[in-house]
C-alpha cells in the first residue's frame, strides 16, 4: 500500500513538470486519482519544497523548485544553449526525430519567445547573470527595470534568491523599500552582479498561496469554529485544507487556517454565518465587520 502511494505521488511529479498544466479532472483521468488525493498530493509537494502554480485552471510544477534545479543542474540547457538548438532545428529537414527534439525542449523553455533573438539572447544572459547571483548569494542591480506599477524605469538594487515561473521572474529582497518583491526578466535591460554578498538572508520570504488562490509574503491564521453542514462543505470545496479542520465534538470543528487575504475566507462565511462561529485572528473580525456594514448600504430600507 505504501508502495503504491509513492508510485501515485512519482506519476503525479512527472506529469505536473511536463512543462504544461493539467486541471484537477484531467489527472484524475490519466492517473486514476480522487480529487481528494489529488489536492492531498498537490499540498504535499508544496510543503516539501516544490512550487505549485495554477494557471488558466491547471496546475503544474515549476522547474525552478529547489530539488528539481538539483536534480537537472548537470544536465540542464543554459537558455543560450536553447536558442543555439533552436536555431540548428530550425535549419534542418523536419523529421520525427527533428519534432521529438522539438517537443521535449518545449516542455521546459517557451519556445514561442525565441522569434525576437535580441529580446531572448538579452533575457537569456539576465537569467543566467541571475542564476549566477542566486548560487553565490550575491546583491545584484538590475539595470533600467521598468515598473508597470509606478509606470518608472530605474536601476534597482536587490538580493536575487528565487528563479520563477519557467525562468520568467526572480524572487528579489529589494533593501530600499524592506519587502520581498517578484521581478519580471523581460522588464530588465540587463543584470549586474556585485561583489557584496547577502545582508538580509533571513527576511527572504517566497509568495505563499492560500486555498482560495489568494497570494502574499506573510499569511494570516483565521481560527473558525464549523458546524456540520460548513464542516462537510469546507472538506467538499477544499479538499487541500482538510489538514487544517479538526473534529473538537461530534457536531462541531475547529479550523484553524493560513490565508493570505481575508477575501477568500470572508465570502465562505459570509454564505454559511449562522453555521460557523469566528474566534480570531482581530483583523478579520474587524474586516468582516466593515464588509457586513458595507453590504447593508446596498439593501433597501425597510418600512
Amino acid at each position: 500500500m505504501r508502495h503504491d502511494k509513492l508510485e501515485q505521488q512519482l506519476s503525479l511529479l512527472l506529469l505536473l513538470t511536463q512543462g504544461r498544466s493539467y486541471t484537477v479532472g484531467q489527472i484524475c483521468d490519466m492517473l486514476r486519482l480522487s480529487p481528494r488525493n489529488v489536492y492531498y498530493y498537490l499540498d504535499f509537494f508544496r510543503e516539501t519544497g516544490f512550487i505549485v502554480e495554477k494557471r488558466e485552471g491547471g496546475y503544474c510544477i515549476d522547474r525552478s523548485s529547489p530539488f528539481l534545479r538539483q536534480l537537472i543542474e548537470h544536465i540542464e540547457f543554459t537558455e543560450e544553449e536553447v536558442i543555439a538548438l533552436h536555431r540548428i532545428l530550425n535549419k534542418v529537414e523536419e523529421d520525427a526525430v527533428v519534432k521529438n527534439l522539438k517537443r521535449k525542449l518545449a516542455r521546459f523553455y517557451d519556445l514561442e519567445i525565441l522569434n525576437d533573438q535580441q529580446i531572448v539572447e538579452q533575457q537569456a544572459k539576465a537569467v543566467n547573470t541571475l542564476a549566477y547571483a542566486i548560487k553565490m548569494r550575491r546583491m545584484a542591480v538590475l539595470r533600467g527595470y521598468s515598473s508597470g506599477h509606478s509606470q518608472t524605469q530605474r536601476d534597482r538594487l536587490v538580493e536575487p534568491f528565487l528563479l520563477m515561473n519557467n525562468n520568467q521572474d526572480v524572487r528579489c529582497y529589494e533593501p530600499a523599500s524592506k519587502l520581498n518583491k517578484t521581478f519580471k526578466v523581460a522588464r530588465m535591460q540587463s543584470v549586474e552582479v556585485l561583489e557584496e554578498e547577502w545582508k538580509y538572508k533571513s527576511r527572504h520570504r517566497q509568495t505563499f498561496t492560500d486555498v482560495f488562490m489568494f497570494s502574499s509574503d506573510e499569511p494570516v491564521e483565521v481560527t473558525l469554529r464549523l458546524g456540520t453542514l460548513s464542516a462537510n462543505l469546507f472538506r467538499e470545496e477544499y479538499p487541500a485544507a482538510i489538514p487544517y479542520l479538526k473534529r473538537e465534538d461530534d457536531s462541531h470543528w475547529l479550523l484553524r487556517l493560513p490565508v493570505s487575504s481575508y477575501q477568500g475566507i470572508c465570502r465562505f462565511v459570509l454564505g454559511l454565518f449562522d453555521d460557523i462561529e469566528i474566534l480570531g485572528d482581530d483583523g478579520f473580525k474587524q474586516f468582516l465587520s466593515e464588509k457586513i456594514h458595507h453590504l447593508t448600504t446596498f439593501l433597501p430600507s425597510t418600512m
